[in-house]
């Protein structure tokens, strides 16, 4: 049977009349949340929180004028422009971040400003501004993380789950959502094979490796999900296929030469969302599973619900359901990449 996504909201969350801030909001997934806010929720108001002008100005152009767009310049690595900007929201999803895995290889320190001091920024600004509700974005690296990249994002969860203990008895609550590869973002392979397509020849670091994939609706209804259904220091990860390299590549590309050049540093072989020890605290729903806090020193309601999966479960891009390549040919023409396979 063809691999077919179900569902992962039930409901949406009440968002009527909220002030909602992205930071890193002219990335991918952040025009794409963006978006979906103005067409289908009624915000007050819709904070963009990036520090390239030139993106804000782009994005502006693209998404013309509404009285509900902000456009806000400014670096998650300043604290005191976060607390201007944090003034009066309800909402902050933080999606800001250095992703490039060899780039952060190369400049540590860099990484670590951005995506750790950064995120203790932002959710200090969250707490001292009163805003009711965090989601934070993670990645399927900091799962047993190899690189600079993974480490920094557990750091970064680690850093918004603790944050609902220094909020007190205030009225806020922050939690994350893990996810594997979004289909052609910024930085995807899928453009680059879609490129090197008609260049005659597509290079592979290596065929056998295996990653997971999300479109890029599905991360925003997963983002949407943790904002209705977090209690608080809860981390959202989505059951979600995945394939290797090179099914990938032969979806993409039916033919043309392959050249292997290597993994890159910091790469691994194979990515996971969830590892055995993690496993402990975590259950799962029909489309996602909740990992809940080991340690929920702040007290308030717990989550009851879901089924506990198994002792020592691990849940990696090579153990996960498989497409095929006629699977894959299928899920990038849903998500507008290749025409429909007849």
């Amino acid at each position: 049977m063809a691999f077919q996504f179900e569902p992962l909201l039930k409901s949406s969350p009440d968002l009527k009349g909220a002030s909602i801030l992205i930071t890193g909001g002219t990335g991918s997934f952040g025009q794409a949340f963006v978006r979906r806010l103005l067409d289908e929720y009624e915000p007050a108001r819709v904070i963009v929180f990036s520090r390239d002008e030139q993106k804000h100005h782009a994005m502006s152009r693209a998404f013309g004028p509404d009285r509900r767009l902000r456009f806000f310049v400014g670096d998650v690595r300043d604290d005191k422009r976060l607390m201007r900007a944090f003034r009066g929201v309800d909402v902050v999803i933080h999606a800001a971040a250095m992703k490039h895995v060899h780039i952060a290889e190369y400049n540590p320190i860099e990484a670590i400003r951005t995506n750790v001091e950064g995120a203790a920024n932002v959710t200090n600004a969250a707490i001292e501004r009163g805003v009711k509700r965090v989601v934070a974005l993670s990645t399927d690296k900091a799962s047993s993380p190899i690189n600079l990249y993974g480490a920094t994002k557990l750091c970064m969860e680690k850093l918004v789950v603790a944050a609902n203990s220094y909020a007190g008895r205030q009225d806020s609550r922050f939690d994350l959502v893990r996810y594997g590869n979004v289909v052609g973002s910024k930085g995807s392979v899928v453009p680059l094979f879609l490129k090197q397509r008609g260049e005659g020849r597509l290079t592979v670091t290596d065929a056998a490796m295996t990653r997971f994939w999300i479109g890029m609706n599905r991360a925003v209804d997963l983002v949407l999900l943790a904002l209705n259904e977090g209690f608080g220091g809860e981390v959202f990860v989505p059951r979600l296929p995945a394939c290797s390299v090179a099914t990938l590549a032969e979806a993409l590309a039916p033919g043309v030469p392959i050249e292997t050049i290597g993994t890159r540093p910091g790469e691994k072989l194979h990515e996971s969302l969830i590892t055995a020890d993690e496993s402990r605290n975590a259950v799962v729903y029909d489309q996602y599973y909740v990992l809940r806090p080991s340690f929920a020193s702040w007290g308030g309601p717990q989550r009851e619900g879901g089924t506990p999966i198994q002792e020592r479960f691990t849940y990696s891009s090579d153990v996960a359901r498989q497409l095929d390549v006629d699977e894959t040919r299928v899920l990038l023409s849903d998500l507008g990449f290749i025409d429909r396979p007849e």
